[in-house]
């Protein structure tokens, strides 16, 4: 583990020092991993959310620009079919927070399990849920969850998402305790957001012992309070990357979309920084234009284009780092 100075100088590393930074992510990547790249499934299950975080277009008070949608837990199953195909065997169920889903969860996590003869990881990216909820989510087979803390600045968290930070870190506690592999994630450039604040995100991935964390960098979405602010910076968003990967040289790092949509190019970029995850969009064209995590201008991410950008790196693709053939 670096020491404060010695991330504070990783986080602001440019130049030589920024390459440098760089080859010893990557070397710890491939020390670690071999050389290879996780990939996931994703199918994006609702845009209904009940939270009114101010820098996403899914906010619960965006009515009028939005249209809502839940899928059924047939159209789930068959858009798994297309991630099964693949020969994918992580499966990413995403949505905005809402109670309402956990009926279709229900009936949608065991029938995943079949379908891949139990050989899967399950992983939810739903949001706050009871703790007996989360329970029973697990014992109908869900291995793994995301629940980003996206800042760790208490005040900040709060003007963002009208909520207290202390319970959403509660719930990757809980997570934790339950024995799911858990992921955490914080956006970069957050408007407000100071250095210090970014290191204390770094030291919380080591408190909390999460197995996961992506870093994003803000994405002035239309719709949202925060649209007119800056775009974040793509060279802190990397930097963070690497160091986390320099910090916790285990830890399951994606290359996230938003990468690409601040710079074509940036999840080639997020992987010659240490990443060592990518997810494929298998949400389907009617459904993935409608969850507008980043406008109506986001970059989703196929297939096709996560191989190439793995192939080019010199990277292979592998399965779960949580099933008994993919632990490491």
């Amino acid at each position: 583990m670096l020491t404060r100075s010695e991330v504070r100088h990783a986080l602001r590393s440019v130049g030589a020092d920024q390459e440098a930074l760089f080859a010893e992510a990557s070397r710890l990547r491939d020390e670690n991993f071999d050389r290879a790249v996780l990939l996931r499934g994703v199918i994006e299950i609702t845009n209904v959310c009940r939270v009114n975080c101010d820098y996403c277009p899914m906010r619960r008070d965006n009515l009028g620009h939005l249209d809502r949608f839940v899928m059924s837990p047939q159209q789930i199953l068959e858009r798994a079919e297309h991630i099964r195909g693949a020969g994918i065997d992580i499966v990413l169920l995403q949505g905005g927070e809402t109670p309402s889903l956990f009926p279709t969860l229900r009936e949608v996590i065991p029938a995943l399990r079949r379908m891949w003869d139990g050989q899967v990881e399950i992983l939810l990216n739903l949001g706050n849920f009871s703790r007996r909820q989360y329970e029973e989510l697990r014992e109908l087979g869900a291995n793994s969850y995301i629940i980003k803390h996206e800042t760790s600045d208490p005040v900040l968290f709060e003007q963002m998402r009208h909520e207290k930070l202390d319970a959403r870190l509660e719930r990757i506690r809980t997570l934790l305790d339950l024995g799911f592999k858990v992921g955490t994630g914080l956006i970069s450039s957050l408007p407000g957001q100071s250095l210090e604040s970014v290191i204390d995100d770094i030291e919380l991935v080591g408190e909390l012992g999460v197995q996961m964390c992506s870093v994003s960098p803000f994405v002035p979405a239309p719709d949202t309070p925060l649209m007119l602010s800056p775009a974040g910076d793509l060279q802190l968003a990397l930097n963070v990357i690497a160091t986390l990967r320099v910090c916790y040289p285990g830890l399951l790092i994606p290359s996230v979309s938003a990468l690409e949509k601040t710079s074509s190019g940036g999840q080639s970029l997020g992987l010659a920084a240490g990443a060592n995850v990518m997810t494929s969009n298998f949400t389907g064209d009617a459904n993935a234009e409608r969850y507008l995590i980043y406008g109506k201008e986001r970059f989703v991410v196929g297939l096709d284009h996560v191989r190439a950008v793995i192939d080019s790196m010199g990277l292979a693709v592998r399965g779960s780092a949580f099933l008994p053939e993919g632990a490491e």
